[in-house]
């Protein structure tokens, strides 16, 4: 089955361009993905902070069955326009690829579709290449479909 998220890693490049064309109104698929309450419901992690604002960050964490700390990641938010645009780092804590910068653009397509757009630049091709040999692709799909489902909820 081909993924609705599409991942283009250049060879010999050190950023990843992924995007996501979705069945949602744009100001819905902005909502899913700066509101804490829907960003956990479609993420399954918990968000322990999140101030949507330049100079603001988030927080994120799964524990498991046990309370141990499987998941955690955090990041300053750099830009933040309404709708448009969201600039922030993202690093997951004992990641070995280290800090990663995203460049999040939102666009309207029609009334009721939108797409997203999200660049993202690690510090050296190795590093990026480190993460891909994770399921992320697998991944990033699963998580769209989850944001979909649920923000398509709420239309």
């Amino acid at each position: 089955m081909e993924l609705k998220t599409k991942v283009n890693a250049e060879e010999g490049k050190n950023d990843l361009l992924i995007t996501r064309e979705f069945n949602l109104p744009l100001e819905l698929l902005f909502r899913a993905c700066t509101e804490p309450a829907l960003v956990e419901q479609w993420m399954g992690t918990r968000v322990l902070k999140m101030e949507n604002k330049k100079h603001g960050g988030f927080q994120l964490e799964t524990r498991d069955d046990h309370g141990n700390v499987v998941f955690e990641a955090n990041g300053t938010v750099h830009a933040f326009v309404p709708n448009g645009k969201i600039t922030r780092t993202f690093e997951m804590t004992n990641a070995s690829f280290g800090v990663q910068l995203e460049f999040m653009e939102f666009e309207k397509l029609t009334d009721d579709t939108s797409k997203l757009t999200i660049h993202t630049i690690y510090r050296s091709n190795a590093l990026r290449d480190e993460h891909l040999k994770l399921p992320f692709k697998q991944g990033i799909n699963w998580a769209h479909n989850e944001l979909e489902k649920i923000a398509g909820k709420l239309k």
